[in-house]
């Protein structure tokens, strides 16, 4: 539907709000437009049904957040109630900032694991992997098959659980379990062998070409430095305000020793591209967007840090504050699902005219 790279940029415009703030209001935002993009994106994906049993159980396991910081962490003046302090551990206060606290973080968590989850539906993993640096292919490709690992066991539990359901088996406790988890460890090895065999039989693991003892050495000196180099400007930027210009030099320096080290190793690798990735106007549209909302939350970041900051427990307020302008930024990370809705409709109408 779109190009990989404009679903990266718009995966770490949506990422960057949740990451630097945990206002509930700013995340509610940033969740509501992805779920409203994952019911769009989802409707033509067909790991949308793997990843929202995955998404249920996340909901599952994040609500257990809330009680469990309420229960132990007793800061705050709403009291709502309060157990006997012989309690180990959940006796005293129970707040509300601690309540509002734990569902702000369980709020930012559910965001994070729907992001991916839109992510992952939406972009196909071999096209993702063509962009993958060269030198980094291997391990580009071994972070695909993870990253396909949790939807195909999910599809495959359901499939078995239908499976076992049609031949008149009742799954009423922990005991009845076993005809479905077994039958998913054996299908889950027969995968990884398939996998293992297919791979072996591509030449996946051939070695590199090789280089001059002397260059390989300069390489990985190069390669140390500039890593070495980009930690410390990021050091000196964060801690120390004097000397910024220094700080950034030594980062521009670094990523820029970095990235002719990596052009060196992707030139010892030979790959061949049967089809390369179209890029649309709705890629343009989309990656613009995204870009747009990025430099304005760093912006805000830059100049109105406390605007981001929130921290319900005394001496703070409990209720968040909320500025407009990043409110009406945040709701751009909808464009996905308005930008695919033409497309998604020329392609039924396209589907009901060859029926007819």
């Amino acid at each position: 539907m779109f190009h990989p790279i404009a679903w990266l940029l718009w995966l770490g415009a949506a990422v960057l709000p949740v990451m630097l703030s945990q206002n509930p209001l700013y995340v509610g935002i940033v969740c509501l437009a992805a779920g409203i993009v994952y019911m769009v994106i989802g409707r033509y994906s067909p790991l949308a049904q793997s990843w929202s049993g995955f998404l249920k159980l996340g909901l599952t396991i994040i609500a257990l957040t809330v009680p469990f910081n309420a229960l132990s962490v007793h800061a705050g003046r709403l009291v709502i109630f309060t157990l006997p302090r012989t309690w180990p551990l959940v006796g005293g206060p129970i707040t509300g900032e601690a309540v509002i606290f734990g569902a702000s973080k369980a709020l930012s968590l559910f965001t994070l694991l729907l992001l991916f989850a839109v992510f992952n539906c939406a972009v196909d993993q071999a096209r993702l992997l063509r962009w993958t640096p060269a030198f980094l292919f291997e391990a580009g490709l071994v972070t695909s098959i993870a990253l396909t690992f949790v939807p195909q066991m999910l599809r495959s539990m359901q499939e078995i659980y239908e499976a076992q359901a049609i031949r008149g088996h009742r799954f009423r406790g922990i005991r009845d379990l076993l005809p479905l988890f077994v039958p998913l460890l054996t299908s889950g090895l027969e995968r990884a062998m398939q996998l293992a065999e297919s791979m072996e039989t591509r030449g996946f693991g051939g070695s590199l070409q090789s280089l001059s003892p002397r260059r390989e050495v300069l390489v990985r000196i190069a390669a140390a430095v500039a890593l070495l180099g980009l930690v410390g400007g990021f050091f000196t930027v964060t801690y120390f305000r004097e000397g910024q210009t220094l700080s950034w030099t030594l980062l521009v320096l670094s990523v820029t020793a970095l990235t002719l080290v990596f052009r060196i190793q992707s030139q010892r690798v030979r790959r061949t591209r049967y089809r390369h990735g179209v890029w649309h106007r709705q890629d343009t549209v989309l990656a613009a967007i995204s870009v747009g909302l990025a430099v304005i939350i760093l912006l805000i970041r830059s100049w109105a840090r406390v605007t981001l900051s929130y921290y319900p427990y005394p001496p703070f307020s409990p209720w968040p504050p909320f500025n407009p302008v990043l409110g009406v930024a945040l709701t751009v990370l909808v464009a996905p699902a308005m930008l695919a809705f033409p497309q998604s409709q020329m392609t039924n109408d396209q589907i009901q005219v060859s029926n007819d």
